[in-house]
């Protein structure tokens, strides 16, 4: 018998409290808004069945079942409730019509799992020197897995020049990601936290949150090696991704110093891209950015040791590399630094630029264009593991 609980309008929920007690469970609490449910307490609960509207279904009320363990289950009776369930960041949704026996076979397929036990995965988007398009990268590529129906956090780990805020038109003047720090040096990160420092941004197919970085530079010493580590840590068990957009500079020379416990200017880069399960090197494809990119492609493979590393090429362009800019490219990288297939993304200006006057994702300003089309491929063949498509044929000969 398993203790449930009901979170939802009555007329929604008619005969589900029925259906369960015929079934063995027992109803140990209705609830007809998700607050009512966070007040009470999941103590003793074995999963929690909510409505998918915005008042049973919510960020805290998923955030409490996340720390408590509880497995939690949205009941979708149109399109708009599934893309509400999916906007919260709840992926297992049952069909209303179904009642009762819809949601038993979730958990008999065992797509119902205690969120709490969930590890996210964290995502460095890293360049070298020059600006080769890291924050417009990992914004697209934090907005493009939230499209996919994941929980998706970007943050902002670039202590020389951050600046996922001003791109998305966000106010930086409390930067979420040093918030997050301070708060986990003293124990004292946890779900609810990082809700509340965090940002959201709102997209056409799916939200996703932002902890924005330091407004100034000399900020830097905010955002220590530990700190980093333990808010990566804790980002894991809140999000499906974390998107991080760091630093270029991998220096170590603080190294040398004779205080061990001296803080280390790019600390924040380095700590992330040793917390990183994938690296995403990217680079300009054009003679400059590539000789930069192989250059310090050694130190970031170093750096990011065991991370599986994809290297991709931005600005992708024939007025700069000439006819056949993908393969030349390509066979550049695959002498010079041992990089096999690249990804690429054409040079697509006045798309990013539409974004940047909006103060909003790729995706929404110009969801057909070139370059969100070449990131969607990016992520879903290699971040989520798909299987390759015509598309990207397609993709690469507009480019070139």
């Amino acid at each position: 018998m398993t203790a449930v609980a009901l979170v939802g309008p009555p007329r929604a929920l008619e005969g589900l409290a029925e259906e369960l007690r015929r079934h063995g469970h027992d109803l140990a609490v209705s609830a007809r808004a998700a607050d009512e449910l966070v007040a009470a307490g999941l103590v003793g609960l074995g999963i929690v069945v909510a409505v998918a509207e915005p008042r049973s279904l919510d960020e805290p009320l998923l955030d409490a079942c996340d720390r408590s363990g509880v497995p939690i289950v949205a009941l979708a009776a149109t399109d708009a409730d599934r893309r509400h369930a999916l906007a919260v960041g709840v992926l297992e949704i049952a069909d209303a019509r179904d009642g009762w026996a819809g949601i038993e076979q979730l958990v008999a397929l065992g797509a119902v799992r205690p969120t709490a036990l969930k590890t996210g995965r964290v995502v460095a988007v890293w360049g070298p020197a020059g600006a080769p398009g890291r924050t417009s990268v990992a914004i697209a590529v934090a907005t493009e897995l939230a499209a996919q129906g994941r929980r998706a956090l970007l943050v902002d780990a670039d202590t020389l020049g951050a600046a996922v805020a001003p791109t998305l038109g966000m106010l930086d003047e409390a930067p979420g990601f040093a918030a997050a720090c301070r708060l986990a040096a003293a124990d004292a990160l946890d779900h609810a936290e990082l809700e509340r420092v965090a940002q959201h941004v709102r997209a056409r197919r799916g939200g996703f949150r932002v902890l924005t970085g330091i407004a100034r530079p000399s900020r830097w010493p905010e955002l220590s090696a530990d700190r980093v580590e333990a808010v990566l840590r804790a980002c894991r068990t809140w999000a499906d991704d974390v998107v991080v957009d760091t630093g270029f500079c991998l220096e170590q020379d603080e190294e040398i110093s004779s205080d061990l416990l001296a803080p280390r200017r790019h600390a924040a880069t380095l700590a992330t891209l040793r917390e990183a399960d994938a690296v995403l090197q990217v680079g300009s494809a054009d003679p400059v950015g590539i000789a930069r990119l192989l250059r310090a492609r050694p130190d970031a493979l170093e750096a990011a040791e065991g991370a599986g590393t994809t290297v991709v090429m931005n600005r992708l362009r024939t007025g700069a590399v000439g006819l056949g800019a993908r393969g030349q490219v390509a066979r550049t990288l695959a002498r010079f630094g041992a990089a096999e297939d690249p990804a690429f993304i054409p040079y697509d200006r006045a798309a990013f630029d539409t974004a940047v006057l909006e103060g909003g994702t790729l995706q929404d300003a110009a969801p057909r264009s070139s370059a969100a089309l070449a990131i969607g491929q990016l992520v879903r063949e290699r971040l989520l593991g798909e299987a390759p498509t015509r598309e990207r044929e397609l993709v690469a000969d507009y480019a070139g």
